[in-house]
């Protein structure tokens, strides 16, 4: 007889285990306080977030203004938005900043990340001042940067007699960008610092002693074993820069106000001037729309990549 053949009986003793089991899990009280927290907070969720949401998706098939009566109108509003030209500029200007932001704070937060996690003095003290600008109010400390912008570093265009600075970059057409991209980086590079710290201090030393005994210089021990074994915390910071760079508002708000020409006007931006203030509430709403579906395959491409390469 082949010894995979089941014994005779432990069908029938196996059974009643399952049975017991089963019984177990059915009879355990859950206890009602959990249900007092958790269903509260759906309701919160599902009033203040999935209804609008809803709504929204709703308005975005009619020709609203945001009040007075309205028609339903199919899918004019989605139509009309690949046939205009400033909305097709906002979407490539927002993912040519999302791809420039997301690029500079992952590399910096690294670089920082690796230089606080090594043995240096004043370990704590560099970690807060890093931490700084991400408590700051974007809109206050832009203003703020408009001011170096449009003063203090033109003046020193002039006396360097760099040609591209002497004029103030805000109302630069082709390197107004560059303000906004500066802001956001300073801002946004805090949070992945501490993403990446925590990373990092979950890699233990004797990997990095191992591997110095067989000889392996820095760049070696930070791209075989620092950046692998740290793959996860970089494909969140991945999703979490772009995603918060595809949002970019405040930093526009604050420094070009979508100027100039339009040249700076970001999805976002757009959709908060014409929808809001311009009369164009249902027209906007679609945009925002088609703008969060964008975002959704975005993050499921960036998690789908990253997370298998992870695997490998």
């Amino acid at each position: 007889m082949s010894s995979a053949t089941m014994r005779p009986g432990a069908s029938e003793s196996a059974e009643p285990a399952k049975k017991r089991s089963m019984s177990a899990f059915s009879d355990r009280k859950v206890d009602s306080a959990y249900y007092w927290m958790a269903v509260p907070a759906a309701v919160l969720f599902a009033v203040f977030l999935y209804v609008p949401f809803i709504q929204g998706i709703a308005y975005s098939f009619t020709n609203s203004q945001g009040y007075g009566n309205f028609k339903w109108v199919g899918f004019k509003n989605y139509v009309a938005l690949f046939s205009d030209g400033r909305v097709g500029s906002a979407y490539m200007f927002t993912f040519f900043i999302a791809i420039v932001i997301t690029v500079l704070i992952n590399v910096l937060a690294m670089f920082l990340a690796v230089a606080l996690n090594g043995k240096i003095a004043f370990k704590n003290g560099f970690r807060a001042i890093f931490f700084v600008p991400y408590t700051l109010g974007v809109l206050v400390i832009g203003y703020v940067f408009k001011y170096i912008f449009m003063t203090p570093l033109p003046a020193l265009g002039k006396s360097l007699h760099i040609a591209w600075l002497a004029d103030p970059l805000i109302t630069n057409e082709q390197y107004s960008w560059v303000p906004i991209v500066f802001l956001a980086v300073w801002q946004g590079v805090a949070y992945s610092i501490l993403i990446y710290l925590a990373g990092l201090q979950t890699i233990d030393d004797q990997i990095y002693e191992a591997a110095a005994i067989d000889g392996v210089n820095a760049w070696q021990n930070f791209w075989k074993i620092t950046f692998p074994l740290i793959g996860p915390f970089f494909t969140i910071n991945l999703v979490l820069t772009m995603k918060n760079a595809l949002g970019t508002f405040d930093q526009v708000v604050a420094l070009t106000d979508g100027g100039p020409n339009s040249a700076t006007e970001t999805v976002t931006y757009l959709i908060w001037k014409g929808g809001l203030t311009g009369g164009e509430y249902a027209y906007q709403t679609s945009n925002a729309v088609l703008f969060f579906i964008v975002l959704a395959i975005i993050a499921f491409i960036q998690l789908k990549f990253f997370g298998d390469r992870e695997k490998v």
